[in-house]
């Protein structure tokens, strides 16, 4: 296994993402990744540690998640349950202690790969509660009045949609990188990977058609690479020729299995006025 990331077989990392990414390991900070839902920050995490031969330690963040959750919860219902029963084990409080990923990650074995995903969907003092434990790699546990520190520094990749600003002092200690939306060359490489056999005129032609429906004005959801993979396995899947795909017709409505692009009813709505639009213009 290579020392640095250099992206794989399986995700194809422009030149830039890889040296984020290794910078921020040399640097020894968080990794703040952030860019359009679908571009493949999540996946980032996996592919490093499947390239680096890590382990990986995934905490995706929810509105309801508190900083508290990534390090332990203290069961105090269990307890209060066992001691009603009289189990022994009520004695040490050491037996309803929860570790949470943040403390996984700093006891295993080997240096592993710390995935906190989609930070922004948190509270907004949840990114300032950790600052202490990512700079420090460690924490203490009030019940059982110990410090748990890291092992090996993990590698601490976070992702963001940008739903929140985070926090001045936050963003100071991370190594910041946005992933911009592939353009027709990378996607070519991207979709390569996937779907190694596709043919190269509906390759084409569905890239045309992709990226005309990104570049509609108005769009509240542009489809992302993503649902262009799941579009793709569609079109082959139910063998729609490349010409079907062809947007500069004006007879043509939406394309086919437009569903796996457009995911909303304003967006489908906008896109047949315009279709609308076209039509009449073309008959004056």
């Amino acid at each position: 296994m290579t020392s640095k990331f250099e992206g794989t077989e399986r995700y194809v990392a422009t030149e830039d993402l890889m040296m984020a990414v290794n910078a921020a390991v040399t640097l020894a900070r968080p990794l703040l990744v952030k860019g359009e839902p679908g571009t493949g920050k999540t996946q980032l995490a996996e592919e490093i540690a499947r390239s680096l031969d890590k382990p990986l330690y995934r905490w995706h963040v929810k509105s309801t998640t508190k900083a508290q959750h990534g390090l332990y919860e203290y069961d105090a219902v269990s307890r209060l349950r066992d001691s009603q029963l009289g189990d022994a084990k009520v004695h040490d409080i050491g037996n309803y202690i929860i570790p949470g990923r943040l403390w996984e990650a700093f006891r295993s074995e080997r240096q592993a790969v710390l995935l906190i995903d989609e930070i922004d969907k948190a509270d907004i003092e949840f990114p300032n509660d950790l600052l202490l434990e990512l700079d420090r790699m460690e924490f203490y546990v009030h019940e059982t009045r110990e410090m748990i520190q890291a092992t090996h520094r993990p590698i601490v990749i976070i992702t963001s949609n940008n739903e929140k600003e985070l926090p001045d002092a936050f963003l100071r200690r991370c190594f910041f990188h946005f992933i911009r939306f592939p353009d027709a060359e990378t996607m070519t490489r991207i979709i390569g990977v996937h779907f190694p056999e596709l043919k190269r005129e509906l390759l084409s032609e569905a890239l045309n058609a992709f990226y005309k429906l990104r570049d509609v004005p108005g769009l509240k959801k542009k489809p992302s690479t993503s649902e262009l993979l799941d579009w793709l396995k569609l079109l082959l899947a139910e063998d729609i020729p490349p010409e079907a795909l062809r947007t500069d017709d004006p007879r043509k409505s939406l394309p086919p299995l437009y569903g796996a692009l457009l995911k909303n009813e304003q967006d489908v709505h906008l896109f047949e006025q315009l279709i609308f639009l076209q039509r009449r213009q073309s008959r004056q």
